[in-house]
């Protein structure tokens, strides 16, 4: 086995260390500064407290090494986050990282960050960073890898930036080949019953039946029913639930559900992906529709009233603040337009505008009044979902979700469903899982296999403590084959 040393700069809890170490990798140092993170890894790994540099910000120097990691903290490019990349103090870390990687000149380094850095969005940004490896003497590529192609039971996209420092090996780096896991979610779980487990397969001809099915993925043949199911009212498929499968409602509200969400994207009603409608533009789709039928779905919490347009005082007397001036700014004559506000909120955010709140306030004034109402579903968040839950995957699924630090409204069936017809899925999974609460989030353990680490890796007590850390973590499997390529360029043993 080749021995070669190597740094873990932003080591969370040992995600790098531990692909590495299992490739012969023996590591000097690491950088940490999240308390809860630090103890993690001191409390598995090889090293203690004294052997962490501390603030990058801070590190003037590192002691000579071969390899050098760094997952770089995401948050600039994240889909969660305010995407504002280098105007987001947080994206100048990179800066902080390549000036060690300049200092340092190891043979070989990997960073690794979220997949948005990679979206067309930050498309400058990446360059930038490129750009700036190159001009410190460094040949390097980014890669877009999910760790479901490298063992992983999870669907975890992520970007690895690999790099070298001759060209010749750099050259001579590969990908590892693609070899996703042979394991279902099941044999990851703790404490199911499992038994005779088998995905049923059915007539592809016959699959949907009424249903309009979601776009098929990776992970779905088109003769099997897809393995999780997602709660939303903005999207539809076989097996999507939406709010008015879970409460009582008549054909008419149903109707009226089915509508909103086949017209809601279209843009003759608006310049957004997804736009509230007025009663007169439901009417025109359908002029039987009556308002006291939207009444009854807002009372039912299945649509939302929207005040799409406000009226602006022609005079206002009181003083305003700087957030109110840049509202306010936005109106076209006497009117503020919600969609106007909307399409600006990256600008907004920026300015530490919440639009929403600053247009409340301005109610509490009387400086502006609602001008025009209009109707959206209620859970028009996908992430958030419905009743607090976005997804439940069933045992038989060949991925979880992406584990993040702030945990997910993702959870687990704890049976499966048991049906004689694709068209009874979602009928049979509503009665025989949902409605009975067979599902649950996942556990301690459980999050660490998911994400290729020990299930007995030490890590704080309480879900949010030990959520934050695992999701911010690498994935070990992926680090580990990523080790061996880079090893295999022959760099260490020159």
């Amino acid at each position: 086995m080749t021995k070669f040393t190597f740094i873990d700069l932003f080591a969370g809890i040992g995600g790098f260390h531990l692909g590495l170490e299992k490739n012969g990798g023996e590591c000097l140092a690491f950088s940490e500064i999240a308390p809860n993170a630090i103890q993690a890894y001191c409390a598995n790994l090889p090293l203690e407290s004294y052997n962490n540099l501390g603030d990058i910000t801070k590190i003037e120097s590192l002691p000579q090494h071969d390899l050098l990691t760094a997952g770089v903290p995401c948050q600039s490019w994240s889909i969660a986050g305010k995407n504002l990349g280098f105007d987001d103090d947080r994206g100048q870390l990179w800066n902080d990282t390549i000036y060690l990687l300049n200092k340092a000149r190891p043979k070989a380094f990997i960073f690794e960050n979220v997949k948005g850095l990679a979206d067309p969005r930050n498309e400058l940004a990446l360059k930038f960073i490129l750009k700036r490896i190159k001009e410190s003497g460094y040949h390097a590529k980014a890669h877009v890898i999910n760790s479901y192609d490298y063992g992983v039971v999870q669907n975890r996209i992520r970007v690895y930036i690999v790099g070298f420092k001759e060209k010749q090996y750099f050259d001579k780096f590969k990908l590892p080949p693609v070899s996703p896991s042979n394991k279902k979610l099941y044999q990851v779980l703790d404490d199911l019953d499992i038994k005779d487990y088998s995905k049923r397969k059915f007539d592809p001809s016959n699959l949907f039946g009424k249903f309009v099915p979601m776009a098929r993925t990776r992970f779905q043949k088109v003769d099997e029913v897809n393995d999780f199911f997602l709660f939303n009212d903005i999207r539809n498929g076989h097996s999507t639930i939406h709010s008015w499968d879970l409460e009582k409602v008549s054909n008419e509200e149903e109707r009226i559900c089915y509508l909103i969400l086949k017209n809601r994207r279209k843009k003759v009603f608006g310049p957004r992906d997804g736009n509230p409608l007025s009663l007169n533009q439901l009417q025109s789709l359908d002029s039987s529709i009556k308002q006291s039928t939207l009444d009854r779905l807002v009372a039912k919490g299945i649509l939302k009233i929207v005040n799409y347009a406000y009226n602006v005082k022609k005079k206002i007397i009181q003083d305003l603040s700087a957030k109110e001036e840049i509202v306010l700014s936005y109106k076209h004559g006497s009117l503020i337009h919600l969609d106007n506000l909307v399409l600006k909120n990256k600008s907004l955010v920026s300015n530490g505008v919440k639009f929403n709140s600053v247009l409340k306030g301005l109610q509490v004034k009387n400086i502006i009044s609602p001008s025009e109402v209009r109707y959206e579903f209620k859970n028009s968040k996908i992430s958030s979902g419905i009743n607090g839950i976005n997804r439940i995957y069933l045992p038989l699924s060949d991925v979880f979700s992406t584990l993040v630090a702030s945990d997910t409204n993702d959870f687990v069936a704890t049976k499966n469903v048991e049906f004689d017809n694709p068209n009874e899925y979602k009928s049979s999974f509503i009665n025989q899982i949902y409605r009975k609460g067979e599902f649950r989030k996942i556990s301690k353990s459980e999050a660490c296999r998911i994400q290729g680490f020990p299930s007995d890796y030490k890590l704080q007590e309480g879900r949010t403590k030990w959520m934050k850390l695992i999701g911010n973590s690498v994935s070990v499997p992926v680090i580990e084959r990523l080790g061996d390529s880079i090893i295999k360029t022959g760099v260490f043993r020159s």
